[in-house]
């Protein structure tokens, strides 16, 4: 059993905290609006599989965050035959994203519960002036000690260099007191496992783990959180 004396938590944002697929669906309809092109399921299903290709290749390491964010639209705009600009695309959907800040069901709640007894961060790979803008409006940003946004950081999670820029800038961490608690297993859980920390694993759609990943703790919902720390 894992000790449960816990005093920093470190919280993924999208898919644990704030519900990035309503975010993300209203901001691409917004801005294919905006252009005057028509968004439909099966654009939004080769939208979904060129974006998660090419953030697991920046999980990995074999291609940087301006990769992904400016190749993902000229990619899709080449595949569905639309002659658009996916750079200037880019640009106006993480404006529009950054208005978004769905909260998942009790996040809020449990947010402002934990902060009276730990100290909490945010770790979170992504754009840093969208994610800030979503945690501020989201009023989530209140309560955390810090944010660790990637792109600011210059690694992302699951890299151990990543958790090693957040730890020395928390300072004085005591890794045995420490948990991370996210939906993704190659992010999140991952990452904890290179940090030498424990994990959480928050997976409401019962997913199952058949990858080499070491899981303390899994939870349906964020209330379940309370049963752990």
């Amino acid at each position: 059993m894992k000790n449960r004396n816990y005093k920093t938590i470190l919280l993924d944002l999208d898919g644990t905290l704030l519900d990035f697929n309503t975010s993300e669906r209203k901001a691409l309809l917004k801005t294919f609006q905006k252009y005057g092109y028509t968004l439909t399921d099966e654009i939004r299903k080769i939208y979904d599989r060129i974006n998660k290709d090419l953030w697991q290749q920046y999980e990995l390491g074999k291609i940087d965050r301006d990769t992904v964010i400016y190749s993902r639209f000229g990619l899709l705009f080449d595949e569905i035959g639309i002659e658009g600009d996916g750079i200037a695309f880019e640009n106006d959907y993480q404006e529009i994203l950054g208005m978004q800040h769905d909260l998942l069901e009790d996040a809020l709640e449990i947010v402002q519960s934990l902060y009276e007894r730990y100290d909490l961060y945010i770790v979170t790979n992504g754009v840093t002036a969208t994610q800030l803008r979503r945690l501020k409006e989201s009023t989530l940003d209140r309560f955390m000690k810090q944010i660790f946004v990637s792109e600011a950081t210059g690694f992302q999670k699951p890299m151990k260099e990543y958790f090693n820029y957040c730890f020395r800038r928390i300072g004085n961490i005591d890794k045995a007191r420490t948990i991370i608690i996210g939906d993704s297993l190659t992010s999140d859980m991952k990452g904890g496992n290179n940090a030498g920390i424990t994990t959480c694993w928050y997976n409401p759609e019962e997913k199952p783990n058949h990858m080499d990943i070491v899981i303390d703790y899994e939870i349906r919902q964020l209330k379940d959180l309370y049963l752990i720390l």
